[in-house]
């Protein structure tokens, strides 16, 4: 290979140099410019020997005398734009026998496009089992490379969890914030699929936007204990739900419910929203201490009811659930049945 390890090549459409440091396939490569690690196409990249060896060297001269009125302003450097962190994918393929490029593994990086750094801890689970974790800080505006997990694995639903935390704490912000990553196979095979139409390395999902406030703590009701009253407090739990947001008995997670324009959303945004809103009033509802909550998912491809169906079986509040026929929803809604 015209390549190794290590070499220092020059970025042709940046014209930055950065060094290789993987070999992703026979096409691509992993370089490191400035500490920012990014994948390139071997036609992307050359020799910076070779560009210095061509430029003319130009004949030194006496620069022109210059006064106060000719200086130029410096020029102001344009912020970072953030977009959020990010859960980032990059497939690394090898030729089979036949010679048909087949995906291997992934390599999963956490993508930090904030001014904050973060304290985080990573779980990659199957099937609500854990699989490999790490906890670890990722910088403002940096790529944290966290493993590789074998293509064939992503055939058993994996599921990438994280907690999030201010490496500076912020008594304003949420002590933690906890957000997930599901992947379906088909959702996987049509995210690979793509990549390839569009010529592309990676794939991404948002973990957060900004990361959250903290929740206004609601005002406790004191019990009065006579002289231990003095130097206690007890509070009153009963009286603190009546600072929550009202629960629901039914929760209709039909798109066309929970959003003005449904078009501008793609599947996924789609599900993640109606997955949202389930686990929002199902936490309203054990606030609440309510009996039972039935659920409106309707029937379509039954990915929503699956998705919802995997969750309730890991909930300890839930005593039981069916999904059986209702004269006003068909099979498209779930009754769930609480224990407390």
């Amino acid at each position: 290979m015209k390549y190794q390890l290590g070499d220092k090549v020059l970025i042709l459409h940046s014209d930055e140099e950065g060094v290789i440091v993987d070999f992703i396939n026979d096409k691509m490569v992993m370089v490191d410019v400035r500490g920012v690690k990014f994948p390139v196409y071997l036609d992307q990249i050359d020799f910076p020997y070779f560009k210095n060896f061509t430029q003319k060297k130009k004949q030194p001269q006496h620069p022109p005398r210059r006064f106060v009125e000719d200086l130029k302003k410096e020029k102001t450097v344009a912020p970072r734009q953030e977009d959020g962190v990010w859960l980032n994918f990059l497939p690394v393929s090898d030729t089979d026998e036949f010679g048909d490029e087949v995906v291997e593994l992934l390599k999963v990086h956490l993508v930090n496009n904030t001014r904050n750094a973060y304290g985080f801890k990573y779980a990659l689970g199957f099937f609500g089992e854990p699989e490999f974790e790490l906890k670890n800080t990722v910088q403002p505006f940096q790529s944290f490379y966290i493993h590789d997990v074998p293509f064939e694995d992503m055939s058993d639903s994996p599921s990438f969890e994280f907690e999030f935390s201010l490496a500076q704490p912020d008594k304003r912000k949420a002590t933690h914030f906890e957000t997930s990553v599901k992947i379906k196979p088909k959702q996987l095979f049509a995210k690979i699929e793509e990549l390839r139409q569009k010529n592309q390395a990676t794939f991404s999902y948002k973990l957060f936007d900004t990361y959250p406030d903290r929740l206004p703590e609601p005002d406790p009701m004191a019990v009065s204990l006579g002289k231990l009253g003095e130097k206690f407090k007890v509070y009153n739990a009963k009286e603190a739900r009546r600072h929550l947001e009202p629960a629901r008995s039914v929760v209709d997670l039909h798109i066309e419910k929970l959003t003005d324009d449904p078009s501008r959303l793609n599947n996924f945004e789609m599900l993640t929203l109606q997955l949202d809103t389930f686990e929002k009033f199902y936490n309203l509802a054990v606030a609440h201490m309510q009996p039972m909550l039935t659920v409106i998912h309707g029937v379509g491809t039954g990915k929503l009811r699956d998705e919802i169906h995997d969750a309730l079986r890991l909930k300890k509040e839930v005593s039981y659930f069916v999904n059986q026929y209702h004269p006003s929803y068909g099979y498209g809604a779930t009754e769930i049945h609480f224990k407390y």
